[in-house]
Parts: structure tokens; C-alpha cells; sequence
């Protein structure tokens, strides 16, 4: 490989008019930015244990009321990134939220997207634009750029939930603001019951509703039975997995990040192939060994961690007689848009 000149092999008095003039020559750095073969990457492989975190975010229920907090968060932080970055990726943003009975948090939007995706309990809800989301385990509820959300708790026990946001992507590109708003007035209707079929959707006989997103929550109970089905249909599929999608397009459900679903069955080892995005893995049912090169994480129930891109990664149901369930987001569509999506077996 060719032998580039460094930095210090250039007379100081040049360096130092360099500088003056806000110039830097590109030689001495050019390895670390266009690295050879495989790209450079700050996002390390990690675990965030459920049974760590919960007790922390109830005494953080306990130390700071929601109308101190906004949205009572804990982040869940990559230290390759290192912690004060507050992502989990390069584009990724991990957090997990709680709402304590009676609590409302309030009205607001922002640039990022965001994602929801229920942990634990029962009785909250979501508000998005207008839209009133109930909030049970594994339901997926998308909080997308520009659209106000609030969420509420009507039920008598703790909820928690998963946050997943593209906010270091949006951040680093200088767009990241949020609007605080009033309390949202409900509209009827509901968008997971008029796109409830797959193969089927609403005929526009007078025109589209002109939403954006037309599904806002996507149930566990539904997403579940359509593994399920799909598992019983094709035993001879390796991977059974799904994609969360805008029911009218046919497109991933927001413009930057994935979400998925995937069912390993009882006994089951999968390999995924070395892709670019990094991939998020969160334990909605059973449990799953998690391997990445020289490193393993045994995820339980609420459990979450993530892989590096370009990296492949074996997962194993650990019981032999119960399927296993994984959410999964990764930055597949942002990867596609930039035309950089690539798989390497």
C-alpha cells in the first residue's frame, strides 16, 4: 500500500499558514477517513440489560416529577461514541422512557423520528396528531418528523417503552429542534384497524386522506400472529421476519430507519450476513444468544443490544420447545438512500 507523508513531516512555519488560513492538507488524514476495506466505526457491540436499567428509571420515577422531566428517559449509551454523545450508532438514538399512572407528558414535536416500542404495562396511550394510540407490550408506534405527540396513563401500574430515534443523524446535520404545543383534541378513527389486513387497502373511491402516514401504531397481537402464520406456511424458510411498512406504499414505515420483527424458531440458530447499517436487537419474547465476533450477549425478556455494521451476527433461541420474538431497527433505508447499502455474505 502506498505510504502517505504525516503531518509532522511538513516544516512547522507551513503548518502554522495553513492554520491561519483555515486550511488543512488531506494527505496526512486521508487512511482515517476513507479507510481500506471496511470502513472505520465508532458503534460497539452492547448490551443493555432490562433487569439493570428498570430499577433505575423507577428511582428516577421517584427523584424527578414528569414536570421536571418532559420525557423521564434513561439513554441507552454506546461508549464506543462515548456516553455524553447519547447514541447508540451512528444514527440511532436508544432510550428507554417510563410514565407513571396519571402522569401526562406533554404535547410537542421535533425533527428527529422517533418509534416507540412497549416494554412493560398497561393503560398508557399515545397521541400522534390527533391520533390516540393505546400502548400494550410489543406494540410499535411511530412519532414521525413534524408530528405533535404526547402520551398519557390512565392504568395503575408503571409503563415503560423503548425509544428509538434518528436524532445523532438529524443532530449532526444541524436540524434538530423540538415546538412545545397544547393538549391535543382526538380525531376518530384509528389507522392498525383500516390497514388491520395484509393484501388490502382502503380504496380511495374520493381521493386519499393525504396522511403522510397513514399507520401510526402497528399491535404486537397482529404483528405476532402474522409471524406465526408465516412460520406454519414456510417451514422451509430460514429467517421468519417481517417488515413494519406504510400499509399505502409499501415502504419502510419512516424515511430513515427500519423496523422489523423476526421469530426464531424453538431450538433455532440463524446467521445474518455482514451488512453496512448497524442493527439494534430487543427481546419482546423468550430468549436469545446474541454473537457477534469474540463477544456474546444473552438477551432476556426487555433486553436490547446492538452490533456494528459490517458485522455478521449468530442468533439462537435458547429454549428448545418455545419460539423466540426480536424487534429489530437498523439504518437499512438511510443506508439505501445514500446508495452505500452493501452485504458481504
Amino acid at each position: 500500500m502506498l505510504e502517505l507523508g504525516r503531518l509532522e513531516d511538513l516544516p512547522q512555519d507551513y503548518r502554522d499558514e495553513l492554520q491561519s488560513h483555515n486550511l488543512v492538507p488531506l494527505w496526512p488524514s486521508l487512511r482515517g477517513v476513507l479507510p481500506p476495506h471496511i470502513p472505520a466505526r465508532q458503534t460497539q457491540a452492547t448490551h443493555w440489560p432490562y433487569q439493570s436499567i428498570k430499577p433505575l428509571l423507577l428511582k428516577a420515577g421517584e427523584l424527578t416529577p414528569i414536570e421536571k422531566a418532559e420525557r423521564r428517559v434513561l439513554v441507552l449509551a454506546n461508549p464506543g461514541h462515548g456516553l455524553e454523545k447519547m447514541q447508540a450508532s451512528a444514527a440511532m438514538y436508544l432510550g428507554m422512557q417510563l410514565l407513571l399512572p396519571g402522569e401526562w407528558a406533554p404535547s410537542h414535536r421535533h425533527t428527529p423520528n422517533a418509534v416507540r416500542m412497549v416494554v412493560e404495562g398497561d393503560g398508557a396511550w399515545t397521541t400522534v396528531d390527533g391520533e390516540k394510540c393505546p400502548m400494550a407490550r410489543g406494540d410499535l408506534i411511530l412519532t414521525p418528523t413534524g408530528l405533535w405527540h404526547e402520551h398519557g396513563h390512565e392504568g395503575d401500574q408503571p409503563v415503560i417503552w423503548l425509544d428509538v430515534l434518528d436524532l445523532p443523524l438529524v443532530y449532526y446535520m444541524e436540524a434538530s429542534y423540538h415546538l412545545n404545543g397544547d393538549r391535543q383534541a382526538t380525531k376518530p378513527g384509528q389507522g392498525d384497524r383500516a390497514y388491520r389486513r395484509g393484501g388490502v387497502v382502503p380504496t380511495p373511491v374520493f381521493g386519499r386522506s393525504g396522511a403522510r402516514y397513514p399507520m401510526l401504531r402497528y399491535p404486537w397481537a397482529d404483528a405476532r400472529a402474522a409471524l406465526e402464520s408465516l412460520a406454519a406456511d414456510r417451514p422451509d424458510l430460514e429467517a421468519v421476519q417481517i417488515t413494519y411498512v406504510n400499509p399505502e406504499t409499501g415502504e419502510d414505515a419512516e424515511n430513515i430507519l427500519g423496523f422489523y420483527a423476526l421469530m426464531l424458531r424453538p431450538g433455532q440458530t440463524l446467521r445474518l450476513p455482514a451488512r453496512s447499517p448497524a442493527i439494534v436487537f430487543h427481546q419482546i419474547e423468550g430468549g436469545t444468544e446474541v454473537q457477534v465476533p469474540a463477544q456474546s450477549f444473552t438477551l432476556a425478556e426487555a433486553d436490547t443490544c446492538c452490533a456494528p455494521g459490517y458485522t455478521a451476527v449468530t442468533l439462537h433461541n435458547r429454549s428448545s420447545s418455545e419460539p423466540a420474538f426480536l424487534f429489530i431497527a437498523d439504518e437499512s433505508p438511510l443506508h439505501r438512500k445514500l446508495g452505500v447499502y452493501e452485504e458481504r455474505g
